[in-house]
C-alpha cells in the first residue's frame, strides 16, 4: 500500500511462495497496456484487491489485481506543455478513501479511490516562472548545436507523494536540472547535461497538505538565506573538493540573493520513523547545474540527506554528502530505515545508496555518519573540476545509485543496490563577450566513449557494508530492487530483461524479456493465498532504452 512497502521504504516482501525451488514455474499472467509509450518509472500499489497504476504524463488507472482488467482511468490534463524531466511519474499514494498523485506539470490531484473522479486539484508551483537554459548560451562553433533539448530548468513533480498522519506530503522537481541535450546515436544513454552561470529556477522544496482538503500544512525549501554555510574544504566524510574557497568568498557580495535561485529537487518519496514522526529525504543539485561561478559557498541543503519532524517541516539534521556540488551528485536513491549494530550497540540507522558509489549509514536521531559501504561501482576522479582540455570522472551525475530505489532485508542484515557505471567526460567552454555583455561560461558534462555496465551489489550492513557479492549486468541498472523472504532479489535491464538473483549468492536464477526496458521497481503481492510480482515495463528516454508501457504481472504455473 505504499511506495517503499513500509514507512521505513525497506522494499522488502515477506512472501516466500515464489523461491529458488519455484522460479522455474514463474510465467506471466496478465499484462496491461497503458497506451503510453514513454519513460515508465512507477512502483504499482495494491489494496484489497485492486492495483493503482501511475502512467507516463500522470494518468492514473485502477486495475483488477487479478486480472488486469481496468476499473477506470484517470487522464490528466496538464495546464503546461513544457515538461523540465520528461513525462515519468513514480507512483500514487493511498490514504483516506483517496489516490493522490503528484504531476508533471506541478500540480497535486486528489482522486476518488472508488471512481478515479477527482476530489481536488492543487498547484504546487507556479509555471514559467523564472528564466531556463538554451542553448542559445553555447559557442556559434560548439557542436552541441545540432542536438535536441531533451530537458531544462522548470518545475514539475515526479515522485509518490508520502500519506502520512492526515497529511501528504510531497515536493518538487526540475529546479537546476540544467540543459539537457539527446545523443547523436539512437539507444545511446544521455547526450550531454549543459550547465550555463546565471540564475535559473527557484528554490525545491519538500511540502505538507491536508489530506482532505489540499490546503498546506508546512514547506521546507531546500536553499534558503545563509546557504554558504562552512564553506567546507571536503566532504564530510573527508575528501577533497578541489574548491577555490577565496575565490567563492570574494565573489559573495556580487550574488547575495543566489538561494534564490538555488534549485534542489526532490527525487524520491520520503521515508518515515512512526515512532519519532521523523521523515527522511534526499535533496538534488545547486542551480545553476555545474556552473558554481555565481552560487559561492556549501549551498545548502543541496545534495543532502535532511531529516524533518512530519508535524511541522522543521528541520532536525542534515548531511550534505557533497557541499558545492558541480557534477551532479544528487541524493536521489530513497533512503531506508533500519537498526545496525555499531560497537557492540543497535542504533537505529537511515540508509541511503548515493551516486557517488557509496551506501552511507547514518545514526537517524542525528545524522552522525556510522560508516560508508565499499564502492560498489569504480570511481575516479569524483571531485575533479573541468577544464577545456576535458577530464574523465567516474561515477558523474549518471551514479553510482540513481534514483532507483534499494532494497534491505533486515533478517540478513544485507542492502541490495544497483548500480551503473556510466564515465563522463567533463568539460568548459565559453561565449564569447558581445559588446557591453560580457563572456559567460558553461559546462559540459557527456558520456565517455566506452562500454557502459551495471552491478547488483549485496552489502553487508554487520561488517560495515563489505560487499557479500556482485553482479555485473549488460546495461546500467536503473529502476530499483525487490528483496524476498523467498530468497531471491529481482530487478530490471534497459535491453527488457527481468531477472531474478538468489539472494545469498548472486547467482542468475531466471529471466524474462519484457520487450522494453524494465526500469521501473518490482513489487510482490499476494491474493487469495497466491503470491505475484509485478513491474513496469517502458523504457527511458534519457537512458536510450526501448520504451514502452506495460505492467507485467507474474505468477507461478501448477506443478
Amino acid at each position: 500500500m505504499l511506495y517503499g512497502r513500509d514507512y521505513g521504504q525497506q522494499r522488502f516482501s515477506p512472501l516466500n511462495q515464489i523461491n529458488p525451488e519455484t522460479i522455474k514455474r514463474l510465467v506471466p499472467r496478465w499484462m496491461y497496456q497503458t497506451g503510453s509509450a514513454a519513460t515508465f518509472q512507477t512502483t504499482p500499489l495494491v489494496a484489497d484487491g485492486v492495483m493503482y497504476v501511475t502512467a507516463p504524463f500522470s494518468h492514473v488507472v485502477a486495475l483488477d489485481a487479478r486480472s488486469g482488467r481496468e476499473l477506470w482511468r484517470y487522464e490528466h490534463k496538464r495546464i503546461s506543455d513544457k515538461l523540465c524531466c520528461g513525462p515519468a511519474n513514480r507512483g500514487a499514494a493511498l490514504g483516506y478513501g483517496k489516490v493522490y498523485v503528484a504531476t508533471v506539470d506541478a500540480r497535486l490531484v486528489a482522486l476518488a479511490q472508488s471512481t478515479g473522479k477527482p476530489v481536488w486539484d492543487i498547484a504546487l508551483a507556479e509555471q514559467g516562472a523564472g528564466a531556463t537554459e538554451s542553448k542559445g548560451a553555447l559557442a556559434a562553433g560548439d557542436p552541441l548545436h545540432g542536438r535536441n533539448v531533451t530537458g531544462s530548468t522548470g518545475v514539475g513533480a515526479v515522485i509518490a507523494p508520502l500519506v502520512y498522519d492526515g497529511k501528504v506530503i510531497v515536493g518538487i522537481t526540475g529546479v537546476g536540472y540544467g540543459l539537457h541535450l539527446d545523443s547523436p546515436r539512437p539507444g545511446a544513454p544521455l547526450g550531454a547535461v549543459v550547465g550555463v552561470a546565471g540564475r535559473y529556477g527557484r528554490p525545491g522544496f519538500l511540502a505538507a497538505y491536508d489530506a482532505e482538503t489540499g490546503k498546506q500544512v508546512w514547506k521546507f525549501d531546500t536553499t534558503q538565506q545563509g546557504w554558504e554555510g562552512q564553506f567546507r574544504t571536503e566532504t564530510p566524510d573527508g575528501v577533497p573538493l578541489n574548491r577555490d574557497i577565496r575565490a567563492e568568498k570574494e565573489s559573495l557580495a556580487q550574488h547575495p540573493d543566489a538561494w534564490r535561485f538555488g534549485g534542489g529537487s526532490i527525487w524520491h518519496t520520503p521515508a518515515v520513523d512512526t515512532e519519532t514522526d521523523t521523515i527522511y529525504f534526499g535533496v538534488g543539485n545547486p542551480s545553476p547545474q555545474a556552473a558554481d561561478g555565481t552560487r559561492p559557498g556549501d549551498n545548502l541543503y543541496t545534495v543532502s540527506l535532511v531529516a524533518l519532524k512530519a508535524a511541522t517541516g522543521e528541520l532536525v539534521w542534515h548531511y550534505q554528502q557533497v557541499p558545492h556540488d558541480m557534477w551532479g551528485y544528487d541524493v536521489a536513491s530513497p533512503p531506508s530505515l533500519f537498526d545496525v549494530e555499531v560497537n557492540g550497540k543497535m542504533i537505529p540507522a537511515v540508509g541511503e545508496a548515493s551516486k557517488l558509489g557509496w551506501y552511507y549509514v547514518h545514526d537517524r536521531r542525528d545524522g552522525t555518519l556510522l560508516f560508508k559501504s565499499d564502492a560498489f561501482v569504480p570511481q575516479a576522479n569524483l571531485f575533479a573540476r573541468p577544464t577545456r582540455e576535458r577530464v574523465r570522472i567516474t561515477p558523474g551525475p549518471a551514479g553510482g545509485s540513481n534514483w532507483s530505489p534499494a532494497s534491505l532485508d533486515a533478517s540478513r542484515r544485507v542492502v541490495y543496490v544497483a548500480g551503473m557505471h556510466i564515465p563522463m567526460i567533463y568539460r568548459t567552454d565559453e561565449l564569447p563577450a558581445d559588446g557591453d555583455k560580457p563572456a559567460v561560461p558553461y559546462f559540459i558534462i557527456e558520456p565517455s566513449p566506452e562500454l557502459n555496465w551495471g552491478t547488483l551489489t549485496a552489502l553487508d550492513l554487520a561488517n560495515q557494508g563489505r560487499i557479500a557479492w556482485q553482479t555485473k549486468t549488460n546495461k546500467p541498472l536503473v529502476g530499483g530492487v525487490l528483496a524476498t523472504a523467498g530468497g531471491l532479489v529481482f530487478t530490471g535491464q534497459g535491453d527488457g530483461d527481468f531477472s531474478a538473483f538468489d539472494a545469498n549468492t548472486g547467482a542468475n536464477l531466471w529471466n524474462f524479456n519484457c520487450g522494453a526496458g524494465v526500469n521501473a521497481p518490482p513489487i510482490s503481492f499476494a491474493i487469495d493465498g497466491e503470491q505475484y510480482v509485478a513491474v513496469a515495463a517502458g523504457g527511458s528516454q534519457i537512458w536510450g532504452f526501448r520504451q514502452g508501457g506495460a505492467i507485467v504481472v507474474f505468477g507461478l504455473t501448477a506443478h
